[in-house]
C-alpha cells in the first residue's frame, strides 16, 4: 500500500484498496511486532485498541466528548458485537474504517471494519449512548452533529 499512514483515506483511496463501501473515516496503518501474538498473527485485543483509536477520533471529527466541556456529551458504550473474519499477520496494512449507521435521540449505532489487502477481517458493531458530563442522566445528541451524521450516511430510527 503506497499511502500514508494515520491520514484520513478519500473515498477514491479506500475504493483503491476494496473497501466498499467507502467510510467517512479511515485510517492506514501497519501491523507492529508488539500486535503480534504467539501464532505470529494480530492478536484479538489489538483490534479493540484499533477500534477504539479510531472511534475516538470519528467522534471528535463531529465534535462529541470535548473533555471539560459541560456543555459537550460524555460518551460511553452500551453494548457492543465483534466479528472475526479473518487473521492479519505480520508486517500487514491495514485500515481502519467507522460509519454511524443509525441515530435515536441519545444514542447511536457504529460500524467498525478493519480491512487488509483488499478483504474485510473484523468488524465490530456498537451502540454509543451521549450522557451528561457528569454521567447523572442521557444528553440528546445536539442538532448540528446529528444533521451532519446523517450527511454522512446515517438514518435516523
Amino acid at each position: 500500500m503506497d499511502i500514508a499512514y494515520h491520514t484520513p483515506l478519500s473515498a477514491q483511496q479506500q475504493t483503491s484498496l476494496g473497501i466498499s463501501p467507502a467510510a467517512p473515516l479511515a485510517v492506514a496503518d501497519r501491523v507492529h511486532h508488539d500486535d503480534l501474538d504467539t501464532l505470529n498473527h494480530v492478536n484479538n485485543t489489538r483490534y479493540f485498541v484499533w477500534f477504539e483509536r479510531l472511534r475516538i477520533r470519528h467522534m471528535r471529527m463531529y465534535g462529541i466528548g470535548k473533555l471539560n466541556d459541560p456543555d459537550s456529551p460524555r460518551i460511553v458504550i452500551r453494548s457492543g458485537e465483534v466479528r472475526f473474519v479473518e487473521e492479519i499477520r505480520a508486517g500487514t496494512d491495514y485500515v481502519v474504517t467507522t460509519t454511524c449507521s443509525a441515530l435515536r435521540t441519545t444514542s447511536m449505532t457504529l460500524d467498525q471494519a478493519i480491512w487488509a489487502e483488499g478483504r474485510k477481517r473484523a468488524t465490530f458493531s456498537c451502540v454509543m449512548v451521549l450522557l451528561t458530563q457528569d454521567g447523572a442522566e442521557r444528553m440528546p445528541i445536539p442538532q448540528d452533529i446529528r444533521q451532519r451524521l446523517i450527511a454522512d450516511g446515517a438514518r435516523e430510527t
